[in-house]
């Protein structure tokens, strides 16, 4: 290579525009970390607001060539927000291609270098706009898992054909969905009567004209965990369809630490429980069962004698407890705001993983082999759900889809004690080993991100 050549090589620069709501950073800040090792010659500008860059870059050993910039998150001056979380993604993306624009030319400006590729989370739409201005390319990034994009691209087609349907009817209609259910649906594919739309769902139904636009569309996801319908009929439609495998773990997963490192405790009370006995509860930072639904959490686990670790705060439910339940359970349950979770599920005292289904927490699950109760509550978590327990038989929607004394004593016993149980848990462990595969030097995953390194190098 000629030195004209090799300067131009080290000139390129990416501008990655992140979703900064609930986990969608974290998927996308892995994938630019993966890409800045693999690729050192390119500078990351990565625009995310300046709260969750705070978070994402406070960690030690962040790699020179990814410079952080704040974007403002649009909401007016001393304009009060209401209780819907849809309004702050409303204004963010309202204000975004301005905001996006012109933080991209102060990164210009301080890096002397034009930008060369846009990477952005799909869900932030107006940034094929602002490729479009730059004239470069677009690549969006798909965080969920792959079966609520066929959802959001079909939008138009769904709501035309189930405009009149109930919620148990199949999506047989849909390549590689017929075993999803309208139910299953996220809320914004079917509108409710005369409910108007949002912007941010105006955004998603627009998937399906605008993500044919881009160069690449990767996935944070395997290739080997979807139906091959449902791969065949994306690749069909989006060129390249780029499965980089779970972005936000690196498997095989690391050997777990000593328990004595884990201050949490978590993890020294599970070397006292014996093989596949613990009931393990966690429902991220953003999902809060409702009262009804945490009394009937406890209840259950109280009678049913498991042994149980519950990942619960204040903010997230812990004063909604039933009077007495936390001295009664004192020695059969364990109580923490915060546990370790991809550790937590790798010690094989847990027996079963009581989940809301997001996307984050089914990967750390399915990588440790852990069998799930699915409560979905929002967006995908229905989709991944039936992914759960229809497409890799991993585990059960909760009974009734919501939280009952009843509904989780079954599930439990199902799972626990129950032969049925014990062929999820075989089947969960399966699923662990075609993924660790899927990850490997052989795996489809290696490929699709050299694909993509080697775009973002030379685009």
């Amino acid at each position: 290579m000629d030195m004209a050549s090799s300067l131009e090589k080290k000139k390129k620069h990416v501008a990655v525009l992140s979703f900064p709501f609930g986990s969608h950073p974290f998927p996308l800040y892995n994938l630019i970390l993966k890409l800045s090792h693999a690729a050192p010659h390119l500078t990351f500008s990565f625009f995310g607001t300046a709260s969750f860059n705070k978070h994402l870059f406070s960690k030690p050993n962040i790699p020179h060539n990814i410079i952080p910039y704040s974007v403002d998150d649009g909401i007016p001056k001393g304009y009060a927000l209401g209780s819907h979380p849809i309004e702050r993604v409303n204004f963010f993306l309202q204000a975004c291609q301005h905001n996006m624009q012109k933080a991209i030319d102060l990164a210009v400006e301080e890096t002397k270098q034009k930008i060369t590729c846009i990477i952005a989370d799909a869900f932030v739409t107006p940034s094929l706009l602002v490729a479009q201005n730059l004239n470069v390319p677009w690549l969006p990034v798909w965080a969920p898992f792959s079966c609520s994009l066929a959802a959001h691209f079909y939008t138009d087609l769904i709501r035309e054909k189930c405009a009149n349907s109930d919620a148990h009817s199949a999506l047989d209609f849909i390549p590689g969905l017929s075993k999803m259910l309208v139910g299953d649906l996220p809320e914004d594919v079917i509108l409710k009567g005369e409910e108007e739309e949002t912007l941010f769902s105006k955004t998603l139904a627009s998937l399906g004209k605008v993500l044919p636009q881009a160069e690449a569309v990767v996935l944070n996801v395997f290739e080997e965990l979807d139906p091959p319908l449902l791969v065949q009929d994306m690749r069909s439609k989006l060129k390249p369809y780029l499965y980089v495998g779970f972005l936000t773990l690196s498997l095989p997963l690391p050997p777990l630490p000593s328990s004595e490192s884990d201050e949490t405790g978590c993890l020294s009370w599970l070397d006292e429980k014996s093989v596949r006995s613990v009931v393990y509860l966690g429902f991220g930072t953003v999902v809060t069962p409702p009262p009804h639904e945490i009394v009937a959490l406890a209840e259950a686990l109280e009678e049913s004698g498991f042994p149980f670790l519950w990942s619960i705060n204040e903010d997230h439910g812990k004063g909604l407890l039933p009077k007495g339940f936390l001295e009664r359970t004192s020695l059969q349950g364990k109580f923490v705001p915060w546990a370790p979770q991809t550790q937590v599920l790798g010690y094989e005292s847990v027996g079963v993983f009581v989940t809301h289904c997001g996307g984050n927490s089914v990967c750390e699950s399915i990588s440790n082999g852990v069998p799930m109760i699915c409560r979905p509550f929002f967006g995908d978590h229905g989709m991944t759900g039936r992914m759960v327990e229809d497409i890799w038989e991993v585990g059960v929607k909760i009974e009734g889809g919501v939280f009952s004394k009843n509904g989780l004593l079954t599930s439990l016993d199902l799972i626990l004690v129950q032969e049925k149980g014990k062929r999820m848990r075989e089947k969960a462990l399966e699923l662990k080993r075609r993924v660790e595969d899927a990850a490997g030097p052989q795996g489809k995953a290696v490929q699709d991100f050299k694909t993509l390194v080697e775009a973002v190098s030379t685009f």
